[in-house]
């Protein structure tokens, strides 16, 4: 079990597609630079613009299975056939310089929760199930089996909302921006 330094703390916000994680973490992290928001190691292969160590940590499927294999992950998924994790030790090293914050999915957090179980489990809920659908479709950006498959994992995941050591609704982006800067003792 691997413990936090004193006065240092780990964060883990998930929530369904459409939500509004991204958008929140970065409005959170433009107001609180003193925020490290954890970078995940990939098998896929780079997207044009993305950098090493800045969007993710691109690996060989055999040296991410090796980094599995040795304990290397807090959490780890496969997903679309490619594998996604977030290093340990990345994540110990930006304790000791200040708060970690981590945007995963909910299988994720649930790894997280067993490996660091004082990090603080936020999950992040749509105002109402037809607004996360509304927004999803707002986007333009998937196809109605998409849109369907997304909806569909959302209502697993918020069944999964009790989990959490604090439910967050983003109804309105700066409310829930306020609330999660209390959350996280940012006051």
């Amino acid at each position: 079990m691997t413990t936090q330094p004193s006065g240092q703390r780990v964060a883990v916000i998930t929530g369904p597609s459409g939500v509004g994680k991204g958008t929140l973490v970065r409005r959170l992290l433009q107001r609180h630079s003193e925020i490290w928001l954890s970078v995940s190691a990939t098998t896929r292969s780079p997207r044009q613009g993305e950098q090493e160590g800045r969007d993710y940590f691109f690996l060989s499927r055999p040296d991410f299975e090796q980094r599995i294999a040795d304990g290397d992950f807090l959490e780890w998924a496969e997903f679309a056939g490619n594998l996604y994790g977030t290093p340990r030790q990345s994540v110990q090293r930006h304790l000791e310089q200040g708060p970690v914050l981590l945007e995963i999915e909910l299988e994720g957090a649930r790894q997280v929760r067993q490996s660091l179980p004082a990090a603080l489990q936020i999950f992040l809920a749509p105002p109402s199930f037809a607004e996360l659908e509304r927004r999803i479709r707002c986007r333009g950006t998937d196809s109605e089996t998409a849109i369907a498959r997304r909806l569909d994992g959302a209502r697993e995941e918020l069944a999964a909302a009790a989990e959490f050591d604090a439910v967050l609704v983003n109804g309105d982006l700066e409310e829930a921006l306020v609330q999660l800067e209390r959350l996280l003792d940012l006051g």
